[in-house]
C-alpha cells in the first residue's frame, strides 16, 4: 500500500460489506490520492462533484493530491448554495456522470459542503442503481454529520430531503485544514451540529465544548480534530445501531423538525442556513421538553448561554426578514419526513445528554412554544 503523507485519526463506520473509515487530520485533500489509490481498479480516474466556492478554494489542491498518485480526475462544477439540492441541478450531475461513462466500479467524489454531499452521493446512488462514492466534506457541517451515514438526497419545494436514498460511502476524508478557509457564519453553523451531539447524548462532550467551543472557533486544530471525531464516533455508533433510521437514529434529528420548518419558510436562503436552524431548534425542543416536564427549566437557558457564548444563531430573532406565524410553522413541520402514520415524532430531552424520540407531543404546546417565540422576536 502506499504510505500516507499525513497523520490522521479514524472512525471506523462497521456496516458489514458497507462498512468504511472517516479519517480526520490535516493535508487529506493534498493526499486525497493515496488514500483514494486502494479503492480503484485498472481506471485510474476519479470524477468530482463540486461548487463554485469549493473549486476556486480546494480544486486544484485535490487534483494535484490525486495526480500525485497516478490519478486523473475530471470535475463538474455546480452552482453553490441550498438551491443547487434540486431536481434540475441533480439532473445536470447525473447526465454529466452518463456523458463520463462512468461506471458502478468508479468512484465519484463528492467535494464540498452538505449540499454537494447530499446531491453528489444522491447522483451515485441512483447511478446504474448504485455506483462507489468517497465524501471529500470541505464544511464542519459536513464533516461533523451529513458526509457520515450514508443519507443522501435532495429539496423538495414541500420540504427539505424529502427525495433521497441511504447509499454509503466508501471512504470520507475530513481534512479540518479546509475549515480554515470558512467564513465565521459558516463555521458557527456547522457548530450548530457538533454542539447537537453533546445535547442529545454525551453531557460530558457538552461540557468540553462549553469550556472549549471558543478555541474551536478561533482556529485550534487539535480541538477541531477532537470535535470532528467525537461527533463522527456518535454518528457511527448510532448509525451501526440503526442505519435506514428505523428507531435509534432519530435522536440524531435533534432540532432538526424545527430547523426543516424554518428552512422551508425561508425559502432555503441564506437568510438561514442549516446549521443555524438546527442550532434554533434544538433551543426550542429543550424550551419544549421544558414546558412539558421532562426537563429542567434551566437546560434551555444553558443551550442557549452557551450558543450566545459563542456568538451562534439561538432564537427566532435571530433570523432576518419576516417569519410565518405559529400555525404555519406547525403546518410545515407536518411535511418533515419524520411524520410516521401521521404522527409527527419529536427528538425531545429529560436533560443534557438525555434525548428520547416521541410523537406524544401536545400540538398545542409546540404551537405556544411558536408564539412565544415570535412574539419576543416582535419586541
Amino acid at each position: 500500500m502506499i504510505p500516507f503523507a499525513t497523520t490522521f485519526e479514524t472512525v471506523h463506520v462497521p456496516l458489514g460489506t458497507r462498512a468504511y473509515d472517516v479519517r480526520i487530520g490535516e493535508g487529506l485533500i493534498g493526499d486525497a490520492g493515496a488514500h483514494i489509490a486502494p479503492l480503484l481498479g485498472r481506471k485510474k480516474t476519479v470524477f468530482v462533484l463540486t461548487d463554485t466556492n469549493v473549486a476556486a478554494l480546494h480544486l486544484e489542491a485535490l487534483k494535484t493530491g490525486l495526480s500525485a498518485h497516478g490519478i486523473a480526475s475530471e470535475a463538474l462544477i455546480l452552482p453553490a448554495g441550498e438551491a443547487t439540492k434540486c431536481w434540475a441541478q441533480l439532473q445536470v450531475a447525473v447526465e454529466w456522470l452518463i456523458a463520463h461513462r462512468v461506471e458502478r466500479g468508479d468512484i465519484v467524489v463528492a467535494f464540498g459542503g452538505g449540499v454537494i454531499g447530499d446531491l453528489g452521493g444522491f447522483a451515485a446512488a441512483i447511478l446504474r442503481r448504485g455506483v462507489r462514492f468517497v465524501q471529500i466534506p470541505t464544511s464542519l457541517l459536513a464533516q461533523v454529520d451529513s458526509s457520515v451515514g450514508g443519507k443522501t438526497g435532495i429539496n423538495s419545494p414541500s420540504g427539505k430531503n424529502l427525495i433521497g436514498a441511504f447509499h454509503q460511502p466508501s471512504l470520507v476524508l475530513a481534512d479540518v485544514s479546509a475549515l480554515g478557509t470558512l467564513m465565521p457564519r459558516d463555521f458557527l453553523a456547522g457548530y450548530g451540529e457538533v454542539q447537537k451531539y453533546g445535547l442529545l447524548g454525551d453531557e460530558a462532550f457538552f461540557d468540553w465544548l462549553e469550556a472549549n467551543g471558543p478555541d474551536l472557533a478561533a482556529g485550534d486544530v487539535a480541538k477541531r480534530i477532537y470535535a470532528v471525531k467525537r461527533s463522527v464516533q456518535m454518528k457511527a455508533d448510532i448509525v451501526e445501531r440503526d442505519e435506514t433510521e428505523q428507531g435509534d437514529r432519530a435522536l440524531l434529528n435533534l432540532g432538526h423538525t424545527f430547523c426543516h420548518a424554518l428552512e422551508a419558510a425561508t425559502g432555503y436562503s441564506d437568510r438561514l442556513l442549516h446549521g443555524e436552524g438546527v442550532a434554533i431548534g434544538c433551543a426550542l425542543a429543550f424550551e419544549v421538553s421544558a414546558r412539558l416536564g421532562l426537563c429542567s427549566q434551566e437546560a434551555p437557558s444553558r443551550v442557549r448561554a452557551h450558543l450566545k457564548d459563542m456568538n451562534a444563531k439561538c432564537d427566532l430573532s435571530d433570523i432576518s426578514g419576516e417569519l410565518p406565524d405559529a400555525t404555519t410553522l406547525v403546518d410545515l413541520m407536518a411535511q418533515d419526513k419524520k411524520v410516521v402514520d401521521g404522527q409527527l415524532r419529536f427528538i425531545l430531552a429529560r436533560s443534557i445528554g438525555d434525548s428520547f424520540v416521541t410523537a406524544d407531543v401536545p400540538r398545542d404546546v409546540v404551537h405556544r412554544v411558536l408564539e412565544d417565540a415570535l412574539r419576543a422576536r416582535a419586541k
